[in-house]
């Protein structure tokens, strides 16, 4: 299946390329997940936020009799509107372009950042104020701002946080969760001007001295940027949910509002946003409605930004729809409940991912925005950063079933991988085939497993020489059982059976 989107009324452009921005990891998964593990107190907070999250969750989900059918209803309205995206997204651009805004398509993350930077410097303003979003995180919008001379302050406090220690996001929806109390104290103190010393690590305490900080640039800026959650077509309205208020004063105070937003999040109807109000906060907060849910239709006059632009970026959301497996990527709603159950993510925390999209929904998407350039290119170990335990999928408000994306994606690097000199995995996998279909090799190989039984330490073998270390090293090997299946089985029936 070809895709092209084109802009309305003019030629259809090449292909869209594949996306760039903080989308590539700078070394392999594995590498940087060793690194991650040794951090106890980096593991120690992700354990507590995360079991937390989940545990509200699951009882905001419990109160929801049909959620299994909302969660059908939201594939559903997903996968209709990709099969029909770039009819949506030009009635879209029609509809905002009616109500006086202003529409921009970004093929990648360089166009979209040269788009805004150029709408903020016509207003003659050096400093922006955002709201959280994915989109500009993805792009590197902030960086392109500072080149630019042009000053970017996050307002949503954990996207704060972050700015202000020169840190990046690792979680989607709580971007600090890496970060202690204290940790953020001690960040409040060094970089926030004119925070009160005696500053404790009380989170109401925290949370006002953020406030504090923030009320003076919400109230001078002329400029916001902010993501959107979703986009109705037939009306043109954007939306935006959060929990803080901050998103509120963005959209609202600035006389330019500049939104950046993913093409997949387009929807058809006003009618849909029924069914991902209710999934989204239970999926991501374990809320039962997000406390601020703001929607806009272009230029009010007379009521908040007069100026009002739209970026539509595609960064490689093109190739992914391309992709008769992968583009389920495209339905995630960004709620990161996946995050939450991962057991992999758990450990490591959304750093070693090494993209702005951590975690199981990270480990499709990243490689399916930017492709996978060879063997070498650290996105390529992204889609084996899992368990396949299958809690991605029971807990995905869209019901994107990532265990099998992820085992296609392994498909293919290990498909593109053949040929050539064969690496250690490949001459593994031959060796084992090889003693697999033997019935006197996999006895012999059953009886040589068993001194493993020797080395074992409380049901299991931590550390062997190599090659045996290469897996050891990452992780226990089971203990051998005393009796394996084939001896328990001859013993039963007889040798003769």
């Amino acid at each position: 299946m070809k895709v092209a989107l084109g802009m309305p009324g003019r030629p259809l452009p090449p292909p869209a390329p594949a996306g760039v921005g903080n989308l590539h990891a700078a070394e392999p998964f594995p590498v940087a997940a060793r690194r991650e593990l040794a951090d106890t107190q980096l593991r120690t907070n992700l354990a507590h936020a995360t079991s937390t999250i989940r545990a509200k969750r699951a009882a905001v989900v419990a109160e929801v009799p049909d959620w299994e059918q909302l969660r059908d209803a939201a594939s559903a309205i997903k996968t209709a509107a990709m099969a029909d995206l770039p009819a949506l997204l030009v009635q879209l651009d029609e509809q905002v372009t009616a109500h006086g805004g202003t529409v921009h398509w970004a093929r990648d993350a360089a166009e979209a950042n040269r788009i805004v930077t150029d709408l903020v410097r016509a207003t003659g303003s050096r400093e922006v104020v955002k709201v959280k979003s994915m989109a500009t995180q993805e792009i590197g919008l902030n960086e392109a701002l500072e080149a630019a001379g042009i000053e970017a302050t996050e307002t949503d406090l954990a996207e704060l946080i972050v700015q202000l220690a020169g840190d990046t996001p690792s979680h989607i929806l709580v971007p600090a969760i890496h970060r202690s109390r204290a940790q953020i104290r001690e960040i409040f103190l060094t970089h926030m001007a004119g925070v009160d010393p005696d500053l404790t690590d009380e989170p109401r305490v925290l949370a006002m001295a953020a406030r504090s900080y923030l009320r003076e640039r919400f109230l001078r800026a002329e400029v916001a940027v902010s993501g959107a959650n979703f986009a109705i077509a037939e009306t043109g309205t954007l939306g935006v949910v959060e929990s803080e208020g901050n998103g509120r004063m963005c959209l609202t105070l600035p006389r330019t509002l500049i939104t950046v937003m993913g093409i997949e999040k387009v929807l058809p109807r006003t009618q849909d946003l029924e069914v991902f109000l209710q999934l989204l906060p239970r999926s991501s907060t374990g809320e039962r409605m997000n406390p601020y849910t703001s929607l806009w239709t272009g230029v009010t006059p007379g009521d908040g930004p007069q100026d009002v632009h739209l970026v539509l970026l595609d960064n490689g959301r093109t190739a992914a729809l391309a992709d008769e497996v992968g583009r389920a990527a495209l339905h995630c709603i960004r709620c990161s409940a996946c995050l939450n159950v991962c057991p992999v993510y758990e450990r490591v925390g959304g750093h070693a991912y090494g993209s702005v999209y951590p975690g199981p929904i990270g480990a499709i998407l990243t490689p399916l925005l930017t492709g996978v350039a060879a063997h070498g290119d650290p996105n390529a170990s992204l889609p084996f950063a899992s368990t396949l335990c299958g809690a991605c999928y029971d807990v995905c408000p869209v019901k994107i079933d990532i265990p099998s994306i992820l085992v296609d994606l392994r498909r293919r690097q290990v498909d593109a991988d053949r040929g050539g000199v064969p690496g250690g995995l490949e001459v593994a996998m031959r060796v084992l085939g090889v003693v697999m279909g033997s019935a006197r090799l996999f006895g012999l190989a059953e009886r040589v497993a068993g001194l493993g039984r020797l080395v074992a330490r409380g049901g299991s073998i931590r550390r062997l020489p190599w090659p045996g270390s290469l897996w050891t090293e990452s992780r226990d090997l089971p203990a051998p059982p005393a009796q394996t299946f084939r001896s328990w089985w001859a013993r039963r029936r007889g040798a003769g059976s």
